[in-house]
């Protein structure tokens, strides 16, 4: 919310919202910080719904408010840009159309109180006894008009929405764009972090497994500096196919980023998603990669993947900690292989 946001609150009210969120922080034990309380404050007041569902959920789950936890909740609802659009983003195409369709409604409104007191005016006469040659024409000029005043609003109404089908196709081309890795084509960080926070609620929700396969390309460096960034990213997007290929429909694909590509995969528990990772693992393995311009065959590429299962409470970060700590074990350990998060936990064991 903004501080523009909050001056609309009257002081009693505002207080005793102020004094909700201080309450409902020192309850789950977060400091103080003003983004804390701006967080807190919107929770109160339930001025964002989704932020207030993210919350409960996550109390429900028994979350811990850590620093990490409460940075990704002021990120995603309350900084800069995150919020969703307010009335001063609307772009002034879109504002202009609103008006003039403003226009025409009232235009015709008006209109439409001018003919109810001429057909008024028309029956007030026709009781008087008057000639009823003059009124019939009278009316039926009225009536003309109307049916004239109405094709044009009809007119200009069909205009006003063909213009909003193309500010609309605009803002899901730009909404697109953003989400979207431009080299790969796969969705970017910015859509994984938003499909990620509502698979973990739901996850959360409803018990439902949640898994992450990480793929990192094995020494994709050296293969750059052999044979140039171009086959480079020719090899990215022969990937981000083979990754999307092995995927289920409901799955998410993205690029993580340099040469990490990185899967959400709802309602798959740690066993399923490392099956899917094995066969990811193994197309790329049996890939043939050729240079366009010579018809060169180079090199085989093979990938390192560590895959983990989501735990109801973690945060976003814990979980995808894990996840790339699995996958620097398979590369550590031979690359070309698939590691889940519980050989972590045994190598963890063995060192103590």
């Amino acid at each position: 919310m903004t501080a523009a946001a909050f001056e609309e609150f009257d002081l009693d009210y505002a207080t005793a919202m102020a004094e909700r969120a201080n309450r409902h922080m020192a309850q789950h034990g977060v400091a103080p910080t003003p983004s804390n309380f701006a967080v807190w404050f919107n929770y109160s007041c339930n001025t964002q719904p989704e932020l207030k569902r993210t919350i409960d959920v996550l109390i429900a789950g028994s979350q811990r408010f850590d620093s990490a936890t409460n940075r990704e909740l002021f990120s995603t609802y309350l900084a800069a840009g995150s919020a969703g659009p307010v009335v001063g983003d609307v772009p002034e195409q879109l504002k202009s159309v609103m008006t003039e369709a403003q226009r025409y409604v009232t235009e015709a409104i008006a209109d439409n109180r001018t003919q109810i007191r001429a057909i008024g005016n028309v029956a007030e006469q026709a009781e008087s006894g008057i000639d009823p040659r003059p009124l019939v024409e009278c009316l039926i000029d009225e009536l003309t008009k109307a049916a004239a005043r109405a094709s044009k609003l009809e007119v200009n109404l069909s205009e006003t929405s063909r213009e909003l089908d193309t500010i609309r196709e605009s803002l899901n081309k730009a909404e697109q764009r953003a989400n979207t890795d431009t080299l790969t084509g796969l969705p970017n960080r910015r859509a994984l972090d938003e499909f990620l926070r509502s698979s973990q609620a739901v996850a959360m929700e409803t018990g439902e497994p949640l898994s992450v396969l990480l793929v990192d390309i094995d020494r994709f460096k050296k293969f750059n500096d052999n044979f140039g960034h171009g086959v480079g990213d020719q090899v990215l997007r022969l990937m981000a196919r083979a990754l999307r290929d092995g995927l289920r429909e409901k799955d998410l694909p993205a690029r993580y980023g340099g040469e990490e590509l990185i899967a959400l995969l709802p309602g798959a528990d740690l066993a399923v998603c490392e099956a899917v990772a094995e066969k990811i693992r193994r197309s790329v393995a049996e890939c043939r990669i050729t240079r366009r311009s010579t018809g060169e065959i180079l090199p085989g590429i093979t990938v390192s993947i560590g895959v983990a299962q989501f735990r109801p409470g973690e945060s976003m970060a814990q979980f995808l900690e894990r996840c790339d700590g699995a996958m620097y074990l398979a590369k550590r350990t031979g690359r070309n292989r698939v590691v889940t998060e519980t050989r972590l936990e045994g190598r963890a064991v063995a060192n103590a």
